[in-house]
């Protein structure tokens, strides 16, 4: 059932003001996770191929060279995480920045490549690919096993993004960004599997694209616009716009709940084809922020747990 889009109309601009977490230049910011366990903020510039873990709370924002474009990462332990670089998904080591190999996935398609992606309730990562020029349904979105065993879940989509799960881990949100849909699916403990698919909120357009997503305690969607400059906080069950949250990027890419008692939303920004008038008016793109929004986030999922 389509319900009622959600529109800027339907809701004021939330007064929280956002602060600067990590000034930076990234090309495409992207990945946001918040390690609960040893309180780090994993995330990556996918241009830039680097992949990020900062530090709050020593203000240290530590970078690994990767040898393609990366489209996410998620803590595997202290001192390993995985990463979906341009031909399959890998092990970065975070001591020493080295890669491994866990599943070569399509390695032979040259008109894509891995973007967002995030851990299920058993450790599985999902993780999908999407168009390079953005417009053809030529990306897949995979569940990839800690042993590396991958399997297309659902295919025929053009930019891949958000995922999340909810706090009884029976329902699974996606968003694929073109279509302007926030897509929820049956999850399956059991098994892992997803079915039922509907759409949960259709994005108006005066918001912007949907792009990474998060949720919180109350299992309401908080979404990164891009081109939207804000991140969008969605009831799933009601379809709807519930609160905007102003950040001074034109393009707002992924967030994640983290820092003391999950209070803290961090939000990840790109400066990728924005014009020159638009950097001017947006001098921080590029950059990480961070602000409390009022409601506590949930813990990720890791890979592998």
């Amino acid at each position: 059932m389509i319900l009622n889009s959600a529109s800027l109309s339907e809701v004021a601009t939330q007064s929280k003001t956002v602060e600067l977490a990590i000034e930076i230049k990234a090309e495409l910011g992207e990945g946001a996770f918040w390690d609960s366990v040893n309180k780090r903020l994993f995330w990556v510039d996918i241009e830039g191929r680097k992949a990020y873990v900062y530090d709050p709370e020593e203000n240290v924002n530590q970078s690994f060279e990767l040898p393609s474009r990366v489209g996410t990462i998620v803590p595997r332990n202290r001192n390993e995480a995985v990463v979906a670089l341009e031909d399959g998904i890998y092990i970065l080591n975070l001591k020493s920045g080295a890669v491994t190999l866990l599943v070569e996935l399509e390695k032979e398609l040259k008109s894509t490549r891995f973007n967002d992606g995030k851990c299920d309730p058993n450790g599985n990562l999902w993780v999908g690919s999407m168009d390079l020029n953005t417009t053809l349904p030529l990306g897949s979105l995979y569940k990839v096993s800690p042993k590396g065993k991958a399997d297309k879940m659902l295919d025929k989509i053009t930019v891949s993004n958000g995922i999340v799960w909810t706090k009884d881990r029976r329902t699974m949100y996606y968003i694929d960004t073109p279509t302007g849909h926030i897509k929820a699916f049956d999850f399956d403990l059991e098994t892992s599997l997803i079915s039922n698919e509907r759409i949960a909120v259709p994005v108006d357009a005066s918001l912007g694209y949907p792009d990474g997503m998060t949720i919180d305690e109350n299992d309401r969607l908080w979404v990164g616009m891009w081109q939207g400059e804000a991140v969008a906080c969605f009831d799933p069950i009601a379809g709807k716009l519930i609160k905007k949250i102003q950040v001074p990027a034109l393009n707002v890419t992924s967030c994640a709940f983290g820092g003391e008692d999950l209070e803290t939303l961090f939000i990840t920004t790109a400066r990728v084809g924005m014009s020159e008038e638009e950097k001017l008016k947006f001098p921080l793109a590029g950059s990480v922020f961070q602000v409390k929004p009022g409601v506590r986030g949930v813990d990720g999922y890791y890979f592998g747990k």
